[in-house]
């Protein structure tokens, strides 16, 4: 089931920031309001015995605003809260970076996209580093030491042991509906983080949107975002979400980067369009946590369960984009960088993520809500691993049975909660 929080969990991003420090002069913590990037940016201030320039706070943020030089020249690292607020601040980053430019001199974060706001453009391309900050993983909010996403792009094959894992249908429900956010996993009633949901919403769309670009069709932002919800995990359409809710195509593109822009959906783009015509370009779309979709689209845990067609489609594409998130966190605690995509022929083989090393070789994985698996389910990515030949690692299925194997083709067929299990 759904691990509930009743204490300041441990990130595993407070090593990989640190790493990161040792190089870089600016490390930027970007993400959704709500997932802790305050607490991780407490923790890891508390050796430096510095103070956090909040800018959440009114106050603070007049006198960043009428004096940013004087708060950025505080011995380093100095660590500011929210700097989106400030955007004054940048430049004065900018003028003590060429006095002095050396590693671990500011830590940021923002829960507005750094690429979105004009000024950050200006005073810090090429100086700042960005580090995603995600709601929780499994294994963090259970205080465990996932290694899925290292192995996955390692040998995949290492994914696959004889001990059957535990898991089912209901927790798999569980989990997906919670989701990661730390204050909606702190809440032990699903009423009570379906309120925290709507809460965290009205905040977001109401507050953060607004302070970055004036929106015209305030009231449909909402709709829009519902649309979008519908399509988790799915290829993204916005001229028909657009053409539900009565909105010009061209007015929803510009809302649909609103929305990136504040980190509540995530664009994944279409992989291996060089491997031929026949290969779609379209990317997917994929609301910021699974929890969070769940939400949008008033599906609950009984209404996910119940024995029919479209709780099986909703839940596999819900299903999906916890998927993604979860390995995505995963790899943002790696240092080599790996791009993620989707791959789809135009004669509707597809595969949910593909992984793409520094050295070119690919790993794939499949999202399956059955526990299980047909030799049909697996022909995409046998027809993946034959275009790609030596390149390709391997491919992985996630399926909701307890037992993995490695079928005829060389695919391994991995339960879910692998996951957020270590090895063994």
């Amino acid at each position: 089931m759904a691990a509930v929080l009743s204490k300041v969990v441990e990130r595993r991003l407070v090593e990989v920031v640190r790493r990161r420090m040792e190089v870089e002069a600016v490390v930027v913590l970007e993400g959704p309001r709500s997932v802790g990037k305050s607490t991780l940016l407490r923790c890891l201030a508390e050796p430096w015995r510095s103070e956090i320039i909040d800018l959440d706070d009114l106050a603070t943020r007049d006198a960043a605003r009428a004096d940013p030089a004087l708060l950025v020249t505080g011995e380093a690292p100095v660590a500011i809260d929210e700097f989106q607020h400030a955007p004054e601040l940048l430049d004065a980053i900018k003028a003590e970076l060429n006095r002095d430019g050396s590693p671990g001199r500011f830590v940021l974060t923002g829960s507005t996209r750094y690429a979105t706001l004009p000024a950050t453009a200006q005073a810090l391309t090429g100086r700042a580093h960005r580090i995603s900050v995600l709601p929780l993983s499994q294994g963090e909010a259970a205080e465990k030491h996932e290694d899925f996403a290292e192995l996955l792009v390692r040998d995949p094959s290492s994914l696959v042991s004889r001990r059957p894992l535990p898991g089912s249908r209901p927790d798999y429900i569980s989990r997906v509906v919670a989701g990661g956010f730390p204050p909606a996993l702190r809440r032990v009633r699903s009423a009570d983080r379906a309120r925290w949901f709507d809460d965290y919403l009205d905040l977001v769309l109401g507050r953060d949107v607004l302070e970055i670009s004036r929106v015209q069709q305030r009231r449909q932002l909402p709709l829009l975002l519902r649309g979008l919800a519908s399509q988790t995990g799915q290829i993204l359409n916005i001229a028909k979400t657009a053409a539900v809710i009565g909105m010009e195509k061209s007015t929803a593109e510009s809302y649909v980067k609103l929305l990136e822009a504040v980190f509540l959906v995530n664009q994944l783009p279409a992989w291996g369009t060089t491997l031929g015509s026949r290969v779609g370009s379209a990317p997917k779309i994929h609301i910021v946590d699974s929890g969070l979709a769940a939400r949008l689209l008033r599906l609950t845990e009984s209404k996910l369960s119940e024995a029919s067609a479209s709780a099986l489609t909703q839940l596999g594409h819900l299903l999906e984009t916890f998927v993604v998130g979860e390995v995505s966190k995963q790899l943002d605690w790696l240092d080599e960088p790996v791009a993620r995509g989707h791959w789809r022929t135009h004669d509707g083989d597809e595969v949910d993520l593909v992984l793409e090393r520094e050295d070119g070789r690919v790993a794939a994985v499949e999202v399956k809500a059955t526990s299980r698996i047909g030799p049909g389910q697996l022909r995409p990515l046998v027809k993946l691993s034959r275009r790609l030949g030596r390149q390709f690692l391997g491919a992985v299925v996630l399926y909701t049975g307890a037992r993995a194997y490695t079928d005829e083709n060389g695919i391994h067929v991995v339960p879910l909660a692998r996951l957020w299990q270590a090895s063994e």
